[in-house]
This record gives C-alpha cells, sequence and structure tokens, in this order.
C-alpha cells in the first residue's frame, strides 16, 4: 500500500507525523523528502522500519551533529548512512563530503543521499567509493 502521509495543522504550522519519532514534526522541504524516501526504502527495498533511526546524534571531532537517518543490522551496528536535502538543493560535492564526514564516525559500508528527485548510492570501499546504479535492498547492505 503506496505511503499516504499524515498532515495537519498545529498552531498555524503544517506538521507531518513521522513514525521513527512517533510525533508530529513541522513539515520543511527536507523533512518532506525524508518521510517519502524512508517509508519508500521500507515499503520498496525491504528495509525494517524498526532498524532505522531518525535525526541520530554523532560527534564529528568537537562538534555534535546529527546524521538524517541511519539503518542498523541485525545486530544494531550501523550499515547505512542517509543524508536528504530539500528538492530545491542540488546534491552537489559539499552533501556527498557532508555525508563522508559523517561516515567518518560510522564507517558504514554504505551512504545515500537524496533531495527526493535524484539520489546516489555509494558503497564505501578500501579505495573510495563505488557509486551504485540502483538502491540496494536491504538484505545485500
Amino acid at each position: 500500500m503506496p505511503y499516504t502521509p499524515n498532515i495537519k495543522n498545529i498552531d498555524g504550522k503544517e506538521q507531518i507525523f513521522c513514525e521513527w519519532r512517533r510525533k508530529f514534526v513541522r513539515l520543511t522541504p527536507e523533512e518532506w523528502v525524508r518521510q517519502q524516501v524512508l517509508h519508500a526504502l521500507v515499503d520498496e527495498f525491504g528495509y525494517p522500519k524498526a532498524r532505522i533511526a531518525v535525526e541520530m546524534a554523532i560527534q564529528v571531532g568537537e562538534r555534535k551533529k546529527r546524521c538524517d537517518a541511519v539503518v542498523y543490522d541485525t545486530q544494531l551496528k550501523p550499515i547505512c548512512l542517509i543524508e536528504f536535502k530539500a528538492e530545491s538543493v542540488p546534491l552537489t560535492q559539499q552533501v556527498f563530503d557532508q555525508a563522508a564526514v559523517y561516515n567518518r564516525e560510522l564507517a558504514v559500508k554504505h551512504f545515500l543521499i537524496s533531495n527526493g528527485k535524484q539520489t546516489f548510492v555509494c558503497r564505501v570501499t578500501e579505495t573510495g567509493y563505488d557509486f551504485l546504479t540502483e538502491i540496494p535492498a536491504y538484505e545485500t547492505l
């Protein structure tokens, strides 16, 4: 069944229900992309909803940062980092670099960046990055 967002107006602001955070959050353009892509990962690619964490805090050097989403394996080890941008934000080298910096802390084998119109998936190798042509199924991460 396709994803139907639960959107309502709270205190004059549009809010969307985030199933991962179990609450309504401000409906920003980036949040719209996050919800659409996460539901596609679950519905189309077999990612278990319970193995996806949203807004994960990490330490990058002296600074605290938040990953948009992290996917975990059955032993709860991070295996995929996801960075979302609004549809209006081009997926540039700067966005890729942001995900790569976060990955220095998480050391996942895959990361995904998406603005809803474009999605890039990288596999981290010993010598760099391989860009994949499609989103991998959860079992293959």
